[in-house]
C-alpha cells in the first residue's frame, strides 16, 4: 500500500496542486486580481479633445482591460471613441454596448472609431462580447 501511495498518489497530488496554482495565475478573460473595479476607481483625468464639436475619447485595450475607465461623459453630447487593442492576451477583441447597437470588432493594433451620443445619465457599462467579463465604464452626467 505504501508503495502505491508513493508511486501513484504523491505524483497525482503534486500534479493537481500545480494545476490549481497555474489556474489561479492565468489571465484569460479576467482582470488583474489586484485591480480595483472600474466603478470604485476615481475617474482619471482624460484630456478633452474635440473635433467639429464632437468629444473624442481615446481608449486602449491592454492586459488590464479597457483604459482609461471610468470616463466622464455628458448626456446628449456626441462622442467619438477611438479604441486601439494593444494586446492579444484578452478576450476584449470587440466593444459591445447595449442600447446603442454597438458591437464593433477591434483588430489588433488598429484604431477603430465608434460614434454615439449618451442618452441617459448614470453608469454606462461597455465591454467584451463574453458577457462583459472585461468591461469599462462611462459615467454620464
Amino acid at each position: 500500500m505504501r508503495r502505491f501511495f508513493s508511486r501513484i498518489i504523491k505524483p497525482l497530488l503534486a500534479l493537481v496542486a500545480t494545476a490549481v496554482m497555474l489556474g489561479a495565475t492565468q489571465q484569460g478573460c479576467t482582470r488583474d486580481s489586484g485591480a480595483k473595479p472600474a466603478e470604485a476607481a476615481a475617474a482619471p483625468a482624460v484630456p478633452e479633445k474635440r473635433e467639429n464639436g464632437v468629444r473624442v475619447v481615446e481608449l486602449s485595450v491592454t492586459e488590464k482591460g479597457y483604459e482609461p475607465s471610468p470616463v466622464n461623459l455628458k448626456k446628449g453630447e456626441p462622442v467619438k471613441l477611438v479604441v486601439t487593442r494593444k494586446t492579444d492576451l484578452t478576450c476584449a477583441t470587440e466593444v459591445v454596448m447595449e442600447g446603442y447597437d454597438i458591437n464593433t470588432p477591434l483588430p489588433l493594433g488598429q484604431p477603430v472609431e465608434i460614434t454615439f451620443t449618451p442618452k441617459e445619465s448614470g453608469k454606462l457599462v461597455y465591454g467584451c462580447a463574453m458577457g462583459k467579463m472585461i468591461s469599462g465604464v462611462f459615467m454620464v452626467d
